[in-house]
């Protein structure tokens, strides 16, 4: 007999962009150029920061650690329209001739029906639907599916067993809670994993702990199949004039 699908509630659509600055390129324009493009960029914050502030979506952005980027964008909005707008408009800037696009992924805020049923037009439900993103100092950001190797294949286990496992594992993620907030996005159909997780922390090593210890859940050690990583540390509006300055 084929397992249940579980239903999920979803929310704001999700758009995480990854871009690398072309620093030649950069360091070779006039300054004029370079103060137009940081010009633009910061009122197209500002742009965004309105649309926050209404909470008609969000947005955070970081600087990633390592080289797979420099830049990381995570938008949500209520319409997979608005975020082909965003894209569009910041790919017709004067900053964005400077940037090569490094990764992107796209998906939407998603909440499960395991655990204990909340109505979706719940306050709380809706918050965590449409949530407006933390500006903690560090980020993490990894895609992720489950299994379907032999017996370990997550959508031919019965509903009742996947639903203990994932409640073994919230209550690991429940332990750093103030310390890690965590954003999880469905992409089935959407893009090449079934999931995004987002998480925030004011502390880098809380990344580094959370993840390791949930590995050692059963639904993690049987079931999970993780992609790249990506780190950052915020970059606000007020510090990108010092972080492109050459």
């Amino acid at each position: 007999m084929a397992a249940e699908a579980v239903e999920t509630l979803d929310g704001w659509y999700c758009l995480h962009d990854l871009r690398t600055i072309d620093w030649t390129s950069w360091k070779y324009a006039s300054s004029e150029e370079r103060e137009s493009a940081i010009h633009e960029f910061k009122n197209l914050l500002t742009k965004w920061e309105a649309v926050e502030n209404e909470e008609n979506g969000s947005h955070v952005l970081y600087k990633v650690v390592g080289q797979k980027a420099d830049l990381m964008f995570m938008f949500l909005r209520p319409t997979m329209d608005e975020l082909t707008d965003i894209e569009t408009e910041f790919n017709k800037s004067k900053f964005a001739e400077f940037l090569l696009h490094a990764h992107s992924y796209v998906s939407v805020v998603e909440l499960s029906k395991y655990g204990p049923q909340h109505a979706e037009d719940d306050p709380r439900t809706q918050e965590r639907l449409k949530p407006i993103l933390p500006k903690w100092e560090h980020i993490s950001f990894y895609p992720m599916n489950k299994s379907r190797d032999g017996e370990d294949n997550w959508y031919s286990v019965d509903f009742k067993e996947r639903a203990k496992l994932l409640y073994e594992h919230s209550k690991t993620g429940r332990k750093y809670a103030g310390n890690i907030k965590q954003i999880i996005t469905g992409s089935f159909g959407f893009d090449d994993w079934e999931w995004g997780v987002t998480l925030f922390a004011h502390d880098p090593l809380q990344l580094k702990k959370i993840v390791y210890e949930m590995r050692f859940d059963e639904v993690s050690a049987r079931f999970g199949e993780f992609g790249e990583f990506f780190v950052g540390n915020h970059l606000a509006k007020d510090d990108i004039d010092a972080y492109l300055h050459v």
